[in-house]
This record gives structure tokens, sequence and C-alpha cells, in this order.
């Protein structure tokens, strides 16, 4: 005979950890150059200790290639091949900019401006193209139309999910602190330090559904919070599974706080008697995943 989904999913486990800055993801984008004169000079973003890479189609000459002020500031600049490397020795206010002066072994000499952005994301990789025309420079350009189409149509259907979701009503209802108007009821909870201040986490669960919220204060930081993505997947295979996520504001502030909550029907997920797990996390602006929390099944409650 078949469970009943509340005396299964009442066994639910939550579990939940903090990240370190070793889960920021890599930042790759291109830069496409342009014989116009009044094209903007690339801006090239670096971070604390940091490598960010410049990759170039043709080989560079080390010999003419510079930083300009980076003394004390950067490691010594590297170049060679078809690359140059950058690694900042230190944080770097967002007004400092420096001037790096590439020059390739055809003499053509190609300018970059360098600053550090407030939120601390830095590139990793810049894929520099001199000539757009190139078949590399139609590939990438070609990869990036795509990227954009697919996230246009990702944010055009999430939209029109969340016009019609009963589970991005419920998750409203729990930005916003009214619980009692919503099936669930408080599973554990749990409240954890983190570089910019606190993170308190909640699990809830119902017949059929779970819920995560995430309430985050900003103690510490200067440069606002601001949720990246966040991720619900099936631990064994790292299958997306779906869900809805609201949060009460976009951004949060020094001394302020925030919501974000997240609502997932689990009614025709197989746990495979303890043995599967959902993994959900929660990644900010700058690639650092600030929460993880784990899902699995723990038998009936009694």
């Amino acid at each position: 005979m078949r469970k009943r989904l509340d005396s299964l999913f009442l066994g639910l486990l939550l579990t939940a950890t903090v990240a370190t800055a070793q889960e920021r993801q890599p930042l790759v984008r291109n830069v496409y150059l342009s014989d116009d004169p009044s094209q903007e000079v690339p801006r090239i973003h670096v971070g604390s200790r940091i490598a960010t890479v410049l990759r170039f189609e043709e080989d560079v000459d080390p010999a003419r290639t510079a930083l300009l002020g980076w003394e004390g500031r950067f490691e010594p600049i590297l170049s060679g091949g078809k690359s140059v490397l950058l690694v900042p020795r230190q944080s770097l206010p967002p007004e400092d900019t420096f001037l790096l002066r590439v020059t390739l072994q055809d003499g053509t000499e190609l300018p970059f401006t360098l600053n550090a952005r407030e939120d601390g994301q830095a590139d990793q990789q810049i894929n520099v193209f001199r000539n757009i025309e190139s078949p590399d420079a139609m590939r990438s350009r070609l990869s990036d139309s795509r990227i954009r189409e697919r996230r246009l149509w990702e944010e055009n259907e999430r939209f029109r999910q969340e016009e019609t979701s009963v589970d991005h009503s419920l998750a409203a209802l729990l930005t916003q602190g009214a619980v009692k108007m919503t099936p669930f009821r408080v599973a554990r909870s749990w409240t954890f330090s983190c570089d910019i201040g606190t993170v308190e986490i909640r699990g809830y669960i119902h017949s059929s559904k779970t819920a995560v919220v995430f309430a985050i204060t900003n103690q510490a930081s200067k440069t606002p919070w601001r949720l990246g993505q966040a991720r619900l997947s099936v631990e064994s295979s790292g299958k997306a599974w779906p869900f809805a996520l609201r949060m009460d504001q976009e951004e949060i502030v020094q001394g302020a706080s925030g919501t974000i909550a997240v609502v997932a029907d689990l009614s025709t997920f197989d746990f495979k008697k303890g043995s599967e797990k959902l993994i959900l996390e929660l990644i900010r602006h700058d690639g650092l995943r600030e929460a993880l929390v784990v899902l699995e099944e723990t038998g009936p409650h009694k």
C-alpha cells in the first residue's frame, strides 16, 4: 500500500552549511575591439589576489606590454604566447584606475583600463577579439547571442509561470512572514554568521511540499547584498528540480535585512528510501555560495 505523503514528508530533514569563497564561479567574458576611434577603451575588472587572464588571437610582445603604476599594487605582469596575466596584491578602491598597454607581435598597441568593482566581482578570463569578423570572433558572438536569447526566454517564462503559480504565491506569503496563511509548519531553523553579517534559515514542511526561508542581515558590507542565483538539484545526477522563489527586496544595504523564500513541490520526487537527496544552493551576486541546504528523507514521523 502506498504511503501517505503527509507521513512520508513529515520525516524530511533539512541541514545547512555556509560555504567559503572557494565556491566562486569563474567569470569569463568576450571583448570585441573596433577601429572606431569613438569606441570606449575596454574596461577589465580585477580583484584582490584573483588572477585575471587576457587571451588574444595573436601572440603578445612581452617587451612592449606594460601596466602603468602597478608597483606595489600588482604582482609583476606576466605575458607570453597569446596571454597576459594580472594579479592584484591587495584590494583596490573602485576609484583607482590603471592603464594596461598590450602590444602584439605585429606592433599593434591595444589599451585597456583596469579597476575593481564595488561588489568585488572580478573577470577571471577575458577573450579579446581584435578582428570581429574572424571565425573565432563570429563563433563567440553567436554563442553570446544565444546565451542572451536563452536568458531572455527564461526570464519571460519565469514571469509567465509566476503569474499563475501556487508555489510562487506561497513563497510570496513566506517572505512577508505570513506563515499562518500557508499550509507549512516549521521543521528546523539555524542561524549562521558570515562575512557580511548573519543568515537565518528556516525549513518548513507540508504533505507534498517543502519551503526554505533565508533571512539575511547585512551588518558589515558597504556593498549591498544581492542574489546571484538559487539552484535546487538532485544530488546523484545534478538534474535541476523545479522550485518557486520570491524575495522581499532586490538588494540588502548595510544595516538592513531581507528575506528570500523557496518553495518546491516534492509530491513526485522519489527519495528512494532515504538514499536520494535534493541540494538547495543560494549564490550571491559575486559568485559566493552563501548557503547550502540538504533535503533528505529520514523516515515517517512518529
